[in-house]
């Protein structure tokens, strides 16, 4: 009988150990499925919200650290859970591998898929424009806005005569490195980065169909450019403007001084004129081209490239003058001799005095 006790005593035994095992596996389960629940809600799940859009544009800077990451983020409300968001990029090592750049961040992105896309460095494409401008200076600030390198770098590269000169270029004609277009680029370009681009498009732009034609005009590139600067200041109209460039081609063939009044524009600095006077034509500068013959030592602006082709395709002609046209539609009035220029001028003189037009 003691023997039956000790038996059934052991069987119950091994039944309560038996359900205890089954228990803590239970528990164990039970944990490792909410811990993996868990895993899922930080790594996998949805963490990125994005205001009024499916997806916003962020910018880091070159030397970023994880804070300056986290302020950017965070200041726009992209991130709906921090602590899961920090607790990922640290085990991922995201702190030490910052990129610059800038990305382009979906709604919906979980942690884990933002983190990849900001250590990969796969920047979104920059559409670099610049246009109508008229100094190294405005240049300079119009590029500074729309990457990151600042115009102040920029603007001591363009005026560092020792760099430049690898580029064949001096003060005067510098902005000819840049022809008007866009431009991909990644944001975090330099300022260094920037202009050499600039200067790799310059060789693909003056290819040898257009370095021909400069040739049979008996021009440099910058001399065309500079010319051509002159032809945009001049006319608005682009289907004009070969036309208006064979009558410099033809005043430069036969000696005569430019005498374009966007020339005395840029020596005077004023550029609200509206009514060049007598008066301004005695300005002393090397960009008066109604005192010194030839062209000026550089462009007044950075032309467009149809203003380029226009001086490269210039319509052969006989007229030597022109002035704008009195029904004021920014169009030009040509004249082979002064007596007709004369009566297109006065024409346009008395429309300007009934607009008030004086200066």
């Amino acid at each position: 009988m003691a023997y039956y006790h000790s038996k059934y005593g052991t069987q119950k035994k091994r039944s309560r150990f038996n359900k205890f095992i089954i228990y803590l596996l239970g528990i164990l389960i039970i944990g490792a499925l909410g811990a993996a629940y868990l895993m899922y809600h930080v790594i996998y799940k949805s963490n990125v919200w994005i205001k009024d859009g499916d997806s916003a544009a962020i910018y880091i800077q070159t030397g970023a650290t994880f804070t300056d990451v986290k302020n950017i983020l965070y200041s726009n409300g992209m991130i709906i859970h921090r602590n899961n968001f920090e607790w990922l990029a640290n085990k991922k090592k995201f702190p030490e591998n910052i990129k610059a750049g800038k990305f382009r961040i979906q709604e919906g992105m979980s942690n884990n898929d933002l983190i990849n896309h900001l250590r990969s460095g796969k920047q979104e494409v920059v559409k670099l424009i610049f246009n109508n401008i008229r100094s190294k200076e405005q240049l300079a600030k119009r590029i500074s806005q729309q990457i990151e390198a600042d115009s102040i770098s920029i603007v001591d590269l363009l005026s560092d005569s020792a760099y430049m000169s690898k580029f064949n270029v001096d003060e005067a004609n510098i902005t000819t490195l840049f022809i008007p277009n866009t431009y991909n680029f990644f944001w975090n370009v330099n300022a260094e980065g920037f202009i050499e681009r600039m200067h790799t498009e310059y060789q693909r732009f003056w290819n040898d169909n257009r370095k021909a034609k400069a040739d049979a005009l008996e021009m440099t590139e910058q001399e065309v450019i500079t010319l051509a600067s002159i032809v945009e200041k001049e006319t608005q109209k682009n289907d004009e403007k070969q036309r208006l460039a064979g009558v410099y081609i033809n005043r430069l063939n036969r000696g005569w001084r430019l005498q374009a009044d966007p020339t005395l524009v840029f020596a005077l600095g004023d550029f609200g004129i509206k009514r060049v006077l007598n008066e301004h034509k005695e300005i002393d500068s090397p960009y008066n081209t109604y005192k010194v013959g030839g062209l000026p030592p550089g462009p007044i602006c950075i032309p467009s490239i149809s203003s380029i082709d226009a001086v490269l395709n210039y319509e052969s002609h006989n007229f030597l003058y022109f002035c704008a046209k009195a029904d004021m539609s920014g169009y030009h009035a040509f004249a082979k001799n002064i007596r007709e220029h004369n009566r297109n001028a006065r024409d346009y003189q008395k429309e300007l005095n009934k607009l008030r037009i004086y200066k």
